[in-house]
């Protein structure tokens, strides 16, 4: 049997967005170049342009190591903790990995919690824009067998079958608010009451702004997940924070 890819560290990320990371290099480079040559406010301008070409391409270096290389995000022994906050403390259960093109999740949970039963579902074909990034990660981490195509309007398990849904990176590449409405929706519905959703994502917060800058514009803000969370009937019950830029977001689906 041949072993999955080790999880997504910061090399990674460079070879995912290499493109943006080019851009940025150039960026920096071309704007102290031409502040060489220039003279005042256009000169200023230019260093200007130069420091936050070469911040943010070694800012977004550096977060994408500590969360992806330093933190446990990829060891997953957070979760039961996060959990048990939800009244699950005995692990998922029977549990719904919803990923969209890259799924480092399932592999790791099953491992910690073998005795649950798990499905995988990926949202990647019903996306209506794929980034490329998205695609150079999905050919280096394929699928693991048994995976479910599904869309944001159906997900693959019957109703209140499920003790938890782990949705992690996943969540964000839908880009329009009816799909993300409906992705809730769809979550609430297979949720058992009592049910939990653990939703892991970066926001577009001070930040993670600070950190991706223009990046940045691809998160979700918090408050529009616990808006969405809201409006499907989710409540929340614990945020926590991972090397200070990945927030896990863990709600429920309220006992009636």
């Amino acid at each position: 049997m041949s072993r999955r890819p080790a999880p997504s560290g910061a090399r990674h990320v460079i070879a995912y967005n290499w493109p943006l990371y080019l851009a940025g290099t150039a960026v920096a480079v071309g704007g102290t170049l031409a502040a060489r040559r220039l003279r005042g406010a256009a000169r200023a301008v230019s260093w200007a342009v130069a420091g936050a070409g070469a911040w943010w391409t070694a800012a977004s270096l550096a977060a994408s190591h500590a969360v992806y290389d330093r933190s446990p995000l990829h060891d997953w022994t957070w979760l039961a903790p996060v959990l048990s906050t939800a009244g699950r403390p005995g692990g998922p259960g029977r549990h719904l990995v919803v990923s969209a093109g890259l799924d480092e999740a399932s592999g790791p949970i099953s491992a910690l919690h073998p005795g649950c039963e798990q499905t995988v579902a990926d949202l990647y074909d019903a996306l209506p824009v794929v980034e490329p990034s998205l695609r150079r990660a999905r050919r280096r981490v394929p699928p693991r067998p048994g995976t479910v195509a599904c869309t944001p309007y159906a997900l693959p398990a019957p109703d209140a079958s499920a003790d938890t849904v782990i949705a992690p990176f996943a969540l964000h590449e839908l880009r329009t608010a009816a799909d993300r409405n409906a992705v809730f929706g769809e979550v609430a519905r297979v949720l058992r009451p009592g049910g939990a959703l653990v939703l892991v994502e970066h926001c577009r917060d001070p930040a993670n702004i600070a950190v991706f800058g223009p990046g940045a514009e691809h998160f979700m803000p918090r408050s529009r997940w616990l808006r969405t969370a809201h409006a499907a009937g989710l409540r929340p019950v614990s945020e926590r924070r991972l090397a200070g830029l990945v927030t896990v977001f863990t709600f429920v689906r309220p006992a009636r």
